[in-house]
């Protein structure tokens, strides 16, 4: 019999317990059922929250579409307020500042961006807004804030687009040939069908940069 993931981890959750208890006398079973039952109802709040947070998440999505900003960032604060632990308030904190970002409130697109690199629990969305703030730091000409957000390390994936975000920091203070070995680099580490391989290409090349790059190719 298939089991999907949350009652494969419900399974593994009980016979947890069943090891620890198992071999205690007809008392210890009453021990058992109600640890179970009080991790089931755990798991059922988190699962409620997460429809709910999913619900919010579509309305800010809807209001995206028709440009609401004033909306978009309500909804995102709403969610963020009520579900912060859910997978959700990261996307929509993402979601908001590119809505502040289009709407030119970049107040607005930094606050949701650094909510994102203060709180989000998975490294991916850390990096995919410490990159974007990094390209608000670059509208700003606030050059040095901007390589600030790209230090560090990074997962493997968003390697080549923090590379990509130093050369345009770089050739923005007229650094070019750290710009030019930037460019190189995220060539490198770009695959061969990624969309933003050609752009890379063309800046390197307005450079003057060399086209004998490595490629990665998937």
């Amino acid at each position: 019999m298939a089991y999907d993931l949350e009652e494969q981890e419900q399974l593994d959750n009980l016979k947890a317990i069943w090891k620890k208890y198992g071999n205690l006398a007809t008392w210890g079973l009453i021990i058992i059922l109600a640890a179970y039952a009080g991790w089931t109802v755990w798991t059922a709040r988190q699962t409620t929250q997460s429809v709910q947070a999913s619900q919010l998440y579509e309305e800010a999505n809807k209001f995206v579409a028709t440009k609401d900003n004033v909306k978009v960032q309500a909804k995102a604060d709403e969610l963020k307020s009520k579900f912060a632990g859910t997978s959700y308030a990261p996307m929509v904190a993402l979601l908001a500042a590119k809505s502040a970002f289009d709407a030119n409130d970049l107040k607005a697109a930094k606050a949701q961006l650094q909510w994102v690199v203060d709180t989000a629990k998975a490294e991916e969305y850390t990096a995919l807004a410490k990159i974007r703030l990094a390209s608000i730091a670059l509208d700003e000409k606030a050059y040095e804030d901007g390589l600030k957000q790209l230090t560090g390390t990074f997962p493997a994936q968003f390697e080549a687009d923090v590379l990509d975000a130093k050369g345009d920091i770089y050739v923005a203070q007229n650094k070019i040939e750290d710009a030019r070995t930037a460019y190189k680099a995220a060539l490198e580490k770009m695959l061969e069908k990624s969309p933003g391989r050609q752009a890379l290409q063309m800046k390197l090349d307005v450079i003057g940069g060399a086209a004998d790059t490595k490629v990665v190719s998937k």
